[in-house]
């Protein structure tokens, strides 16, 4: 919002924005390919899985809510993986799974203004499942320290609690399946809608004075 972004073309419809993922879809579908938009969004795969709360902080699924609000069916990627001996990451059952899924989704797209936020396990899936989120809490762990010139730097850390209830995205790959996870853009929860009803009649008298 305070600087420009530039866009550089490394391939053939292959380019590169130095901002961030959202940005990344934004200037996609708003600029470079607004006179031939793409049928769909793909985001990841991503290096670790998104699962329960974590796609409040995601990138990777904050890409697909961007082409889900700009109009485009979108899908994000993630992946529970386990480096080997060399350290390297093994992606290619995710790319297996993400192929099939989009297969499926070409007569089968997202509902209108819904993402899928897929995640993959370590290793060979056991197949696909339709989940729900789950619940994922972080610790409070904020470790401070002193950096050599006397300022103060920070780390957040901590390790997660998952609740790995039926039905969720969590228990899924847990179990080794591929969780397919529909995001809606509403986050309103209309039951605590209800709770608010008056609010303005009630507020207003407190400001007249």
């Amino acid at each position: 919002m305070h600087r420009p972004l530039r866009v550089l073309k490394t391939a053939e419809r292959t380019w590169v924005v130095d901002g961030t993922p959202t940005d990344s879809v934004n200037i996609a579908l708003c600029s470079v390919l607004k006179s031939s938009p793409p049928d769909f969004v793909f985001s990841g795969i991503n290096a670790g899985p998104n699962l329960g709360d974590d796609v409040t902080y995601s990138g990777t699924v904050a890409c697909a809510f961007e082409g889900t609000l700009l109009g485009v069916p979108s899908i994000a990627f993630s992946l529970d993986y386990a480096r080997d001996a060399t350290g390297a990451i093994d992606y290619s059952e995710a790319e297996k799974a993400a192929a099939m899924i989009i297969v499926w989704a070409k007569d089968h797209p997202p509902a209108p203004d819904t993402l899928w936020n897929v995640n993959v396990p370590a290793g060979k899936p056991r197949g696909f499942r339709a989940t729900r989120m789950g619940r994922r809490r972080y610790g409070e762990n904020i470790v401070e320290k002193i950096d050599p010139r006397g300022r103060p730097y920070y780390w957040i850390g901590g390790a997660f609690v998952d609740t790995k209830a039926e039905g969720t995205d969590l228990l899924a790959v847990a179990e080794g399946w591929v969780s397919v996870t529909p995001l809606h853009m509403d986050m309103t929860d209309y039951h605590a809608l209800a709770d608010l009803d008056g609010l303005a009649e009630k507020i207003a008298p407190l400001g007249a004075g």
